[in-house]
């Protein structure tokens, strides 16, 4: 085996991941792991459910007062998540 030949297990797991079409789905699962640490725990409490489809995360919520006060800070919501997956991974933010 030639040195031509040679890849580190991370380039492999990647170049897995990009032909298999999970890699987007990673990383939406690690953005959702990421709501409380960007919201907090307060918030964490009382989101019910979290979906990203189609570069939208999707927040299902159990206090209509609480989703006014994140409908006020949606861009600023998305900016943290996506800043702190380290990649653009969603463009909006919908509140149910």
């Amino acid at each position: 085996m030639t040195k031509d030949h040679d890849h580190t297990l991370k380039d492999v797991i990647q170049q897995l991941l990009k032909a298999y079409g999970w890699s987007n789905h990673l990383d939406g699962v690690e953005l959702m792991n990421s709501w409380e640490k960007v919201v907090g725990g307060i918030i964490a409490n009382h989101t019910q459910d979290l979906k990203v489809r189609k570069r939208i995360l999707y927040v299902k919520l159990d206090s209509s007062v609480i989703r006014n006060e994140l409908m006020m800070a949606r861009s600023k919501i998305v900016t943290s998540l996506n800043k702190e997956v380290g990649k653009s991974v969603i463009d909006d933010l919908v509140l149910r």
